[in-house]
């Protein structure tokens, strides 16, 4: 019974928080204990209330998920974890994550408390309205950036908001994509919005997202802002890093059809994990030397 918890606990996606520490990278905070500290908390807070948000809407979900290829075998849907214990686990993380937060600092208390509301009202409503679903996913990546950015007392860059919300943007559709390539005639009924997302429409609306999220980039190694708080241009250079692993990741999603897991193909594609290793490198090359 622990193990069907853990499991459903989802703890591949606590991948997704690693963009709680963007605030601490570009804030040359990265070798201060004391960010490092209030960073790590802001990140263990938001794994929790993500997992409790995971056990809610498989709850509400089980039904649906049994028609799934692969969402019937998850242990509510298949009827492993009993639905009170979801709840009552469910329950124990908010508090936790609440408690920590609101300790921390009041800022990541009440981002954390916003974020909880809103993938609430993805699992109950906005995940069956068609474009809110995805615009939701992206704002809960962008209140992850926000809430790492509070918690270590650094301002929030209008830029680090821009790129979060586009490259959230960019997975969230591509794996609308692969869900309606893969589930084929059925995709409207185990996802509502996949009847009005069509291949076609995706396709552009993911080739919109990429060219936008490289441009926010772009201009954000070169503004004056960005110039002032370093004292350099040179993070032009990770330019090529970032189109790099954009464009290859939309060659795995219309290769391979793999977009409906992006947190397995970010950790477990050789060429993007060894691009992510030297742009994290050249950054810290940039900024810290």
């Amino acid at each position: 019974m622990l193990y069907q918890l853990l499991v459903s606990l989802r703890p591949k996606q606590w991948s997704k928080n690693i963009i709680v520490f963007a605030g601490l990278f570009f804030a040359k905070d990265i070798f201060k204990i004391i960010k490092i500290q209030a960073a790590l908390i802001a990140f263990i807070a938001f794994c929790l209330i993500s997992s409790c948000g995971y056990l809610i809407n498989d709850i509400l979900d089980r039904k649906k998920d049994r028609m799934h290829p692969k969402k019937k075998f998850r242990p509510i849907a298949a009827g492993k974890l009993p639905v009170w214990m979801a709840l009552g686990c469910a329950a124990l993380l908010f508090f936790i994550s609440i408690f920590m937060s609101f300790q921390t600092s009041l800022q990541l208390g009440f981002i954390i408390s916003v974020y909880f509301i809103l993938t609430a009202s993805y699992s109950l409503i906005l995940k069956r309205v068609i474009l809110l679903d995805v615009m939701t996913i992206a704002a809960c990546f962008m209140f992850r950036a926000i809430g790492g950015a509070m918690a270590i007392d650094e301002k929030v860059s209008s830029w680090l908001i821009l790129c979060t919300i586009f490259l959230a943007l960019f997975l969230a559709l591509s794996k609308r994509r692969a869900e309606a390539i893969s589930l084929g005639d059925n995709a409207a009924t185990v996802r509502k919005t996949l009847k009005g997302y069509t291949p076609q429409i995706l396709d552009q609306m993911i080739n919109t997202v990429t060219a936008a999220c490289l441009m926010a980039y772009a201009l954000y190694t070169l503004d004056p802002g960005t110039f002032d708080k370093f004292g350099t241009r040179n993070l032009v250079f990770t330019l090529p890093f970032v189109i790099y692993a954009l464009f290859r990741y939309q060659y795995l999603v219309y290769n391979s059809n793999v977009g409906e897991t992006p947190e397995i193909v970010l950790f477990t594609d050789i060429p993007i994990l060894v691009n992510i290793l030297l742009y994290g490198i050249t950054v810290v090359a940039i900024l810290y030397f």
